[in-house]
């Protein structure tokens, strides 16, 4: 059964430190039932309600709503690392983190360590999802390893041997907001976790989110917690085959309504029997809560769908008005490297003409050539990298993840009605 344990904590040696943060005493952890084989009910409403919004999410993903959403993953994969960025009080620009992507593959100068920090999350992340996606069978380690490569200071890296905690002191739990359990009962629970990824007995929305409750419940590293437990929101909708590869922006809305998150998480941690009316009760709130956030993600994505295809379109414009005005033929070819180059900007706004070279495996004269129609459009700008490079930025582009971030960060979801509850990209001045 679910329950609080008594604990006592006992003060190091530090010096230095205020008596506040030298104290010992009594403390509470908290350990949470395993997910196998636990029962769960959901009341009739809000198992129509999950069917619906797995509807919604089934009918993006798949393109039948008119969005594309596959295309837009690295979008919203994009917008969700500079979301999470701010809220850990990283604050890159979409830009600068643009130009640290590219500094990945091509040879760029004065990179901040912010913004290759965030472009390294984007990569790592991507790469680790669609890793653990493809597995047979997510183990412990593989997850062990996505907070390895998401964690740069070694001595974070791994399953915890110390208790960690959450609020109050740093060098202390007794005051803390909540205490995960003991480090000596964290392998066994991570292993019932990952038994419980492999599984399908639940909807894949409510998979998802008794996998994400009971990770941050758990709290199994010292670091890097909230960038797993958002990572394996996405593993377990694309494992169930709901997103595929796609990226839901559910974590950012569940930031931006941080106190119905608290809730519910405090909710899903009952204590007692899994079936008596608190824990059912206290599950069912959570899942709503989840749930919710996912409706509200499908309709934030839809909406950025839309807006890409909006931009596109007064990119085909803009480009036709350009090249009518140099005498060429007004659409480019649908082969060709400058209509392919122009559909690849919302998943890569920063580009060389190397880049394209590369990427659209053309020869260096047909890149150049498209990069330089592009921004004689102005739907490119030219920004020195480095000695001999320029890179092309499609800042409108930029500017949408900036304001995609803003709109996730208001509690009506759009800053005419509500300001960002929360640290956002400022505004690009022009």
């Amino acid at each position: 059964m679910a329950a609080s344990e008594d604990a006592f904590w006992t003060a190091g040696g530090e010096t230095g430190l205020p008596s506040r943060d030298r104290r010992s005493g009594p403390y509470r952890t908290y350990r949470p039932d395993p997910l196998g084989g636990r029962p769960l009910v959901v009341d009739p409403t809000l198992s129509r309600r999950i069917g619906e919004v797995e509807r919604s999410i089934r009918r993006l993903a798949g393109g039948t709503s008119g969005v594309d959403l596959e295309g837009l993953s690295r979008f919203l994969l994009r917008s969700e690392a500079v979301a999470s960025s701010f809220i850990e009080g990283i604050a890159p620009s979409s830009a600068n983190v643009a130009v640290a992507e590219l500094a990945q593959t091509e040879d760029v100068q004065r990179v901040g360590d912010q913004a290759q920090l965030v472009a390294r999350n984007i990569t790592i992340v991507a790469r680790a999802t669609e890793e653990l996606v493809a597995l047979d069978e997510v183990a412990v380690d593989d997850v062990v390893r996505l907070q390895s490569s998401l964690i740069a200071e070694e001595r974070h890296h791994g399953i915890r041997v110390v208790q960690n905690w959450i609020g109050g002191s740093n060098w202390h739990p007794l005051q803390a907001q909540f205490v995960p359990p003991p480090p000596d009962q964290v392998d066994e629970l991570m292993a019932d976790l990952s038994d419980y990824v492999n599984g399908s007995h639940h909807a894949p929305l409510v998979q998802a989110a008794l996998v994400h409750a009971q990770f941050e419940t758990v709290h199994p590293f010292t670091d890097g917690n909230g960038r797993v437990g958002r990572a394996l929101i996405h593993t377990v909708l694309a494992r169930r085959g709901l997103t595929r590869q796609a990226v839901l922006p559910i974590s950012l809305v569940l930031s931006t309504l941080r106190e119905q998150y608290v809730e519910g998480l405090t909710s899903y941690r009952y204590e007692g029997s899994p079936d008596d009316a608190a824990a059912v009760s206290g599950t069912q709130r959570w899942i709503r809560t989840f749930v919710e956030a996912a409706a509200v993600a499908v309709e934030q994505a839809s909406d950025l769908a839309a807006a890409v295809g909006d931009l596109r379109a007064e990119w085909d414009e803009r480009l036709s008005r350009h090249r009518a005005g140099r005498g060429v033929r007004e659409v480019p070819r649908a082969g060709s490297a400058t209509a392919r180059l122009l559909a690849l900007l919302p998943e890569a706004p920063v580009v060389t003409a190397r880049t394209v070279e590369r990427v659209l495996d053309v020869s260096y004269p047909a890149a150049n050539a498209a990069v330089q129609d592009l921004a004689e459009a102005g739907i490119l700008r030219a920004r020195q990298l480095k000695r001999g490079t320029t890179g092309y930025l499609a800042t409108e582009v930029l500017d949408l993840v900036d304001l995609t971030e803003r709109q996730l960060a208001s509690t009506a979801f759009d800053t005419r009605t509500s300001p960002p509850n929360r640290p956002v990209p400022a505004r690009r001045q022009v």
